[in-house]
């Protein structure tokens, strides 16, 4: 599915090659996240680089309270509708829990079906050495890779929790050699989640291919954040690392309830609204 020029023609329509172009000239890469046709639209009007059709739609969109109950049709689902407003940024899906641990075979088949049935132009995975092997099939098969390491979302029932990563010095000699392995392999940049900043700042400084921060500190290469913690999407209390621009949800109930009182009073519609 091209897209490229439809809509946007003086912009630069973003390919896998460019992020390692935008670390090497020092540009900071901004992704983030959208569950659907408006957050992507919003996405792509504000000329962002990349959006993650996220498996945290599941908490933002769905209202799970963890990643785990998303699966692949949610994913093409979502992904699909992404797509339809995404037009310039660089499009990325999650694969979801239980999409590419199984089995090699059915890694790639999940990561095809995001790229031809729902328009993605790479596929996310959680984790290293488990999953190298499903990496490199997936890359063999023509679909970029995005990596992805520190805090796991969809092994926190293993880990015990949202743990942040890197505060012993084994635990980040282990972050180096994932990142490293990731960058062997040949994923195009890795996502760092709740890595401590000196620890982030490290691995972006000793991997050639760009690191996207999500609470791991200013010193990535770039950064993510939920879609629903940017604008102020949800009622829950955003994380640390996250900053609200905006409170979308306020804002939609005011008009809602400014909506109610007046077809209660009998106001709307009014004769400018009638045929």
């Amino acid at each position: 599915m091209t897209t490229e020029g439809q809509h946007y023609p003086d912009r630069l329509k973003r390919r896998v090659h460019h992020f390692r172009k935008f670390k090497e000239e020092g540009r900071r890469i901004v992704m983030v996240t959208a569950h659907d046709f408006p957050t992507g639209l919003a996405a792509e009007l504000a000329d962002v680089d990349a959006v993650l059709v996220g498996d945290s739609l599941g908490m933002v969109a769905l209202g799970f309270d963890t990643t785990l109950s998303v699966t692949m049709e949610m994913m093409l689902h979502h992904t699909a509708a992404v797509r339809r407003a995404v037009k310039t940024a660089f499009l990325i899906a999650d694969m979801p829990f239980l999409s590419y641990q199984v089995s090699v075979e059915q890694a790639v088949t999940n990561a095809g079906r995001l790229v031809q049935e729902a328009g993605a132009e790479a596929v996310k995975l959680e984790g290293c050495r488990e999953v190298l092997p499903a990496i490199e099939r997936i890359l063999a098969a023509g679909i970029p890779v995005l990596g992805h390491i520190g805090l796991l979302p969809q092994s926190v029932n293993k880990l015990g929790g949202y743990k942040i990563r890197g505060r012993k010095e084994d635990d980040a000699e282990l972050l180096m050699q994932e990142a490293k392995l990731l960058e062997q392999v040949g994923v195009f940049a890795i996502v760092l989640e709740a890595v401590i900043p000196s620890v982030a700042a490290e691995i972006t400084r000793q991997v050639k291919i760009p690191t996207i921060g999500i609470g791991a500190g200013p010193m990535c290469d770039g950064q993510v954040l939920v879609m629903g913690d940017v604008v102020g999407l949800t009622a829950a209390t955003s994380p640390k690392f996250a900053k609200r621009y905006a409170n979308v949800l306020k804002e939609m109930t005011q008009a809602v309830q400014a909506y109610a009182h007046e077809v209660r009073e009998g106001t709307f519609p009014g004769t400018e609204h009638t045929y």
